[in-house]
């Protein structure tokens, strides 16, 4: 409302009549600036209820989100201390193959010391052989999988990490927006040290959509993360169970070779010691009829040898006739037939005599034969039995 200029008479002196507007005119002023203070009010306290609403709306849309955020955040810190309690289980399990498959290295070891004769690929060599295939592999697979546990466990922490970030940033924003819901004219000067501090870094503009699809996102990525989780877990119980049972399996099957092996050992061992008396007396019996053989070889070698120089002297004797009288005759035939024939016997007899002295060699190898695959037996015996059972007694398959 403006103000009229009001001048005055001539003389200096006033317009009675201008005077009674210009206090008119004054009350008006008075109303309406009384108006405009009372509409001023209102629509203030009306604004600060708008406000407060949007605040409130927004502290519980902060809120609702803040528990999702939380729930997913408790399932993810609960999957995640499951996967590590698994991971140790799975390193517990990878350092018990150390020992297993130490014992089976050594017995195999062990089995190389046998004689000769003795190193064949026999079912304890062939399972022994199978049951470390079994446990390297075993072990391989365990390291693989503790690896992506590793790496899944490292996953989970990442997702873990921007949940708390973003429940930290909603946390601060709620603290906020509910300072700002509380706020009053008469808060407003301790306050802005603090906002001024702040005035100068820049805003970013972000959209209710954007603001609501970060803690979705969020959410959505830890929630996968934790499906993933889930489902290794699973994979990995069951490789645990199943590796187990596998080497478990193997484990008695080598067990069961080695007692069968034990045994087959032990009988053939038992029928040697039975029959080494039985073909000791045999054979020192056959030595010492060998030895009378040879002494009636040599009795009739002497005999042949002594008509061999009878037959050659009367030769000799029949070789100093007159010249006349050198007739070869059928008893110059007859001696030199006789000088062949002994001649022949006596080679003979000498043959037979070598052949009993090496038919005598041969029964005693014989003897210390059937003797040395005793203590071979003896040996072997003693490897399986003691050395490597003492080894593998301890092992134990654990289902960790």
């Amino acid at each position: 409302m403006s103000v009229p200029d009001y001048s005055t008479q001539q003389g200096g002196r006033p317009d009675l009549k201008n005077m009674e507007i210009m206090l008119n005119h004054s009350e008006l002023f008075r109303a309406e600036s009384r108006r405009l203070i009372l509409e001023a009010d209102k629509a203030c306290r009306r604004m600060q209820n708008d406000d407060s609403k949007r605040f409130g709306q927004r502290a519980r849309d902060i809120q609702f989100l803040k528990k999702e955020l939380e729930l997913k955040l408790e399932e993810v810190i609960l999957e995640t201390d499951a996967l590590t309690a698994l991971q140790s289980r799975g390193l517990k399990a990878l350092e018990g193959i150390k020992e297993p498959l130490r014992v089976t290295v050594l017995c195999l070891e062990e089995r190389m010391k046998r004689a000769p004769s003795e190193r064949v690929e026999d079912d304890v060599e062939r399972e022994l052989l199978k049951e470390r295939e079994v446990l390297e592999g075993v072990a391989s697979l365990l390291e693989r999988i503790v690896e992506q546990m590793t790496e899944q466990i490292r996953l989970n922490r990442s997702a873990k990490y921007h949940l708390e970030h973003d429940l930290k940033e909603k946390s601060e924003a709620q603290w906020i927006d509910n300072s700002c819901a509380i706020m009053t004219t008469h808060s407003i000067t301790n306050l802005q040290l603090s906002t001024n501090k702040n005035s100068s870094l820049p805003s970013l503009a972000v959209t209710p959509k954007q603001w609501e699809n970060i803690a979705d996102i969020n959410i959505a990525k830890a929630e996968q993360q934790k499906t993933n989780s889930q489902s290794m877990r699973a994979l990995v119980e069951s490789v645990l169970e199943q590796t187990a049972a596998d080497m478990q399996k193997q484990l008695d099957a080598t067990t069961k070779a080695f007692q069968m092996h034990i045994q087959e050992i032990k009988s053939a061992k038992s029928q040697m010691e039975d029959k080494l008396p039985k073909v000791g007396q045999e054979i020192l019996s056959e030595i010492t009829s060998q030895e009378r053989l040879r002494e009636d070889l040599q009795v009739a070698i002497t005999e042949n040898e002594h008509f061999l120089d009878l037959a050659k002297t009367r030769l000799a004797l029949r070789l100093q006739r007159p010249g006349k009288e050198q007739c070869h005759d059928l008893v110059q035939a007859q001696l030199l037939a006789d000088i062949q024939h002994l001649s022949a016997h006596i080679n003979k007899l000498r043959e037979e005599a070598a052949q009993s002295q090496d038919e005598q060699r041969a029964l005693v190898y014989c003897q210390l034969k059937l003797q040395e695959d005793i203590d071979m037996k003896t040996s072997s015996l003693y490897i399986d039995e003691v050395i490597c059972s003492q080894h593998r007694e301890p092992i134990m398959i654990h289902m960790f």
